[in-house]
């Protein structure tokens, strides 16, 4: 078990109070530049990192759900079609629009906008949002995994034998 372990080490990334804050503080200032309504950070698994701007009308867990996979799909559409990924998608509704765009590796910027503001713009300002925003991350990324801020060196074998007391 122990290189399982590892590799969940290894393929997480570790949040703090301080790292969202500075996330949130790149969002703050993409969404006052382009006026789009609401910004969310999605990992690929549809996991929510954080939101900022106007409150969703439905369960942002669902939402961020539907749009990792709906960004999983279109690489595969984009595999068959001879790319490795499509980095941004657009959705056009008749009141909202929706911009995707691929912030490092693994992270979505979801762009939730109206007719207050332009895709010009929400394109324009995510282009430079989303390099800072993959500064970020990867800064946290490189950042020193200490054994006391994750998880235990048995984790998995942990695990596993609590979910077998359980069941």
């Amino acid at each position: 078990m122990r290189i399982h372990d590892d590799k969940l080490r290894a393929d997480r990334l570790v949040f703090y109070a301080q790292d969202v804050a500075r996330l949130d503080g790149e969002l703050d200032a993409f969404l006052e530049l382009c006026g789009a309504r609401c910004a969310m950070l999605i990992d690929k698994e549809g996991h929510l990192v954080t939101r900022r701007g106007e409150p969703l009308g439905s369960s942002v867990e669902s939402i961020s759900a539907l749009i990792a996979g709906s960004f999983a799909a279109t690489k595969e559409m984009a595999r068959q079609l001879g790319e490795d990924e499509f980095s941004i998608l657009f959705h056009q509704g008749a009141r909202d629009s929706i911009q995707l765009q691929l912030v490092g590796e693994r992270t979505l910027l979801a762009v939730l906008f109206d007719q207050r503001t332009n895709l010009g713009l929400v394109r324009y300002y995510a282009q430079e949002a989303g390099r800072q925003l993959a500064s970020i991350f990867t800064d946290i990324a490189s950042r020193p995994v200490t054994e006391d801020s994750g998880l235990s060196k048995d984790f998995s074998q942990d695990a596993s034998d609590a979910l077998d007391r359980l069941f």
